[in-house]
Order: structure tokens, then C-alpha cells, then sequence
């Protein structure tokens, strides 16, 4: 199976619920263009991914895994991807063991043994996409721990440009910014405070 590099490039906001049906009037977005995925995150028990500023994931979309690895990169993130058969997904569910080479050998070299990787639970995102201006708008309502938030997302290949429509669109529509942290770090923390 094949791996495919990206660097991810994104400006984030997080969202009243009110602000949310603001937006998605705002862009004409209907309840059938909703899709929903899941994302399942892994790490240490000690946090060593969250140390490293990077996320192990696998994204269940309709019948679709990907196993994703982000790391910091000077422009944004780096992602890498594989897509894997639902079979391989379960195994890794089951026994938290990534058979990945390469995968692994990216840990290895953050100093993290690909064998003390974890499961730790999964977070559930409706979400809505639309082109916009040079990127992808994104919409997200996601529900995890017990917990449900909303969030703005605009991934861009130009940052500059990618964040002046950002900030124009939230004071448009007079929504403030908030410093506003990954889904990941979200999930960590509430975990964190639930242990």
C-alpha cells in the first residue's frame, strides 16, 4: 500500500452553536451536503505524540480508513496517509500495534516505540465542506467524551491569502477569534481531565 505526503496549511476558529448556524445559512449549506467521519487517536500513556506536537490517527469515513501521522513542519503540518483495508484497521483497534514501516520508522525517529502506542478513543465530526476563495471551508460539529463543540476550519495552499479571507469572513459575520486548538489536543485534554 502506498503513502501519500501533505503538508496541511489551515486556520481554525472555534464556534458558539449559534455562530455555526450562522455559517452554514451564510454559505447555503443544506443537511444532505452533512457527511460524518470518525477519527480514533493514539498515543503513549505518558503523551509522547502530544509532546512531539503530533497526532496519530485513523479516519473512518463511510467505508474508508486512513491512518494518518501529523508532525510540525515550518509552514504547517506534515501529514502522512495510508489508506487501509477495514481488516488491518480492526487489528490496530484490537492490539494497538501499527504494522506500518513506514509509519513506524517515523516514530522511531521522534524517539517513540511504535510497541507502547495506544488506543485512546475516538471523536465523531459532522461536517460540511465548501470551495471557497483559493481553499476549503469546513464546518465541523464534533462529539466526543461526553462533549460536543463547533468549529470553523480553512485549509489553504497560500497562507497569506488564506488568512485575510479567514479574518474577513469572522469579522463579517462579527465573529470573534478564539485561540483555538486541534481536535486532537481537545480530545487529549478532556481525557486528561477525565483520568
Amino acid at each position: 500500500m502506498s503513502h501519500n505526503q501533505n503538508i496541511e496549511i489551515e486556520f481554525k476558529n472555534m464556534l458558539t452553536k449559534e455562530e455555526y448556524a450562522l455559517l452554514l445559512t451564510h454559505f447555503h449549506i443544506q443537511k444532505e451536503e452533512l457527511f460524518e467521519h470518525e477519527n480514533h487517536y493514539f498515543d503513549t500513556s505518558d503523551f509522547a505524540l502530544k509532546k512531539n506536537h503530533s497526532a496519530l490517527r485513523i479516519r473512518k469515513k463511510k467505508e474508508d480508513y486512513e491512518l494518518t501521522l501529523k508532525q510540525p513542519h515550518r509552514d504547517g503540518l506534515l501529514e502522512t496517509n495510508k489508506i487501509l483495508s477495514k481488516e488491518e484497521s480492526d487489528a490496530i483497534f484490537a492490539t494497538g500495534k501499527i504494522n506500518d514501516e513506514q509509519i513506524s520508522g517515523l516514530l522511531l525517529n521522534m524517539n517513540i516505540n511504535p510497541a507502547s502506542i495506544l488506543y485512546f478513543g475516538s471523536l465523531r465530526t459532522i461536517r460540511a465542506e465548501k470551495q471557497i476563495g483559493n481553499g476549503l471551508l469546513v464546518l465541523d460539529h464534533s462529539f466526543y467524551l461526553k462533549k460536543e463543540d463547533y468549529e470553523l476550519e480553512y485549509e489553504v495552499s497560500n497562507r497569506e491569502k488564506g488568512e485575510i479571507y479567514f479574518t474577513e469572513l469572522l469579522s463579517t459575520l462579527k465573529i470573534p477569534v478564539r485561540k483555538t486548538k486541534n481536535k486532537v489536543r481537545r480530545f487529549y485534554e478532556e481525557k486528561y481531565k477525565q483520568k
